[in-house]
This record gives C-alpha cells, sequence and structure tokens, in this order.
C-alpha cells in the first residue's frame, strides 16, 4: 500500500491548502461565507494567510473596476477583527487610487508600505508617471527605486513608439 501523499503532514497544513483551493472556486454569492468560515479556524495565522491570498487575487482582479469599492465594504466588514487583512484590503484601495489616478497623495505613496509601493511599481495595470517619478526618487527600498526606473524608463520607451506597455513583472503573478 502507498502511503498517501498527505502522510505525515501537519493537519493545518492540509487545512490550509484545502481553503486556497475553495477560495480559488468560490462562487462570488458564496465568497463572504466560505471567508467567515475559514476565519473561524483554530489557527488563526494559517486562516488569514488563506484569506489574504484570495483578498489579493480577488482585488487584483476587480482593481480597475466598479465593483472594487463594494466588495472592499463587504470584505472590511468580514475581517474587521483582523487588523492585518484589514490593512491589506486599505492598501489596495490606496494602490487603485493611484492606478486609477484619483485623489491621492505624495505623502500617501512615500509613507506606505513596502508591500504597497512594490505592488505600484509591479502592477500590469497602467501607473501615473508621477506615481513611478515619486517612488524613483523617494520609495522606501533600493527594489522600489530601482523597479520604479526600470518602469519609467518603459514608459518613456513605450511613448517614443517602441510597443512594450511598460509593466514590470507583477507582485501579483
Amino acid at each position: 500500500m502507498t502511503a498517501s501523499p498527505a502522510a505525515g503532514e501537519p493537519p493545518e497544513h492540509l487545512r490550509f491548502a484545502r481553503y486556497l483551493s475553495a477560495l480559488e472556486a468560490v462562487p462570488e454569492d458564496e465568497e463572504a461565507r466560505l471567508i467567515v468560515e475559514v476565519l473561524r479556524d483554530t489557527d488563526g495565522r494559517m486562516a488569514s494567510s488563506a484569506v489574504v491570498r484570495h483578498l489579493d487575487r480577488r482585488a487584483a482582479a476587480l482593481l480597475t473596476v466598479d465593483r472594487f469599492a463594494a466588495w472592499v465594504r463587504l470584505m472590511t466588514g468580514l475581517t474587521a477583527e483582523q487588523p492585518f487583512l484589514r490593512r491589506r484590503l486599505d492598501e489596495w484601495t490606496r494602490l487603485r487610487t493611484v492606478v486609477l489616478d484619483l485623489a491621492w497623495t505624495a505623502e500617501e505613496l512615500t509613507t506606505g508600505s513596502d508591500w504597497l509601493q512594490r505592488a505600484v511599481v509591479d502592477t500590469p495595470t497602467a501607473v501615473p508617471p508621477e506615481a513611478l517619478r515619486l517612488l524613483a526618487e523617494r520609495g522606501r527600498t533600493r527594489r522600489v527605486r530601482a523597479a520604479a526606473r526600470t518602469r519609467l524608463s518603459c514608459v518613456a520607451t513605450h511613448d517614443r513608439g517602441s510597443g512594450t506597455n511598460g509593466a514590470g513583472p507583477s507582485v501579483f503573478e
């Protein structure tokens, strides 16, 4: 008899894998129920990790569509007791503000988390050159500053008609 692939795997690892699969396949009308169920798991860190992966995947898909704001409000309500998840939803909202070139400030971007700054420079969605210039000069890490400079040069090349889109590697892949 061959041992199952899960033999010896800690139970929380198996639940994590099941949660990821379920969250990836959940229909939109069942999403809230499933997130609440996952967050009730006795291993809070594991549950939070599974949910943040889901939030990242869904937020990336909804980033530029009208449903984004309503979805964030719903998810914020569901994650009210989870500071990390609420912070991530706030960061996605900031990212949307920058990507859509809404009312964002230099301070919001330069004081944003490393994750937010990386997301701004890595998103495959077009980013305002002003945001990239700001991060190229004042990004928190060398990685962010370098990525912003690279993306700016791609945007400049694209503006000259090379056919590239200026999008670098994505934190969302």
